[in-house]
């Protein structure tokens, strides 16, 4: 459960947290920090454009069914910063998953763009874009 109040550095340690669980099949600490207000949208990898708090959150809850126990990664912040209401980080997140149906590990390296809202006191997501590199950076 976050502290109302959590600085951005904190917000983002703990983001990267959430991130873990997500790539190890758990979607619930996810769909936990995503705005539940109008505008929000996630880029994903897949090249789709997804529109609305909902759909975001279904979105996530069914990308995460992809990944099994036992996968590892860590985010290569780039450059973050917070003004007011709102905060970014931006940079690579790297992570070698268990993917449902593949015995072996995967390596997976995204770029990644999150925008932030403070709302009552928390940090919720209202902005991911995630996509593939040209080359491993």
């Amino acid at each position: 459960m976050p502290a109302l109040d959590e600085s951005f550095d904190e917000f983002l340690k703990r983001r990267e947290s959430v991130s873990l669980d997500y790539i190890n099949g758990s979607p619930e600490t996810l769909i936990a920090i995503p705005t539940s207000y109008e505008p929000a949208t996630f880029f994903p990898p897949s090249g789709d454009r997804i529109s609305g708090a909902a759909q975001v959150n279904a979105a996530n809850e069914k990308g995460a069914s992809s990944f099994k126990e036992g996968s590892i990664g860590h985010f290569d912040v780039l450059q973050s910063s917070e003004s007011g209401a709102l905060a970014f980080w931006t940079g690579m997140q790297h992570s070698e998953v268990h993917l449902q149906g593949k015995d072996e590990l995967v390596q997976m390296s995204l770029r990644v763009t999150e925008v932030f809202r403070r709302e009552d006191g928390e940090w919720k997501l209202v902005h991911r874009h995630a996509d593939m590199p040209k080359s491993d950076t």
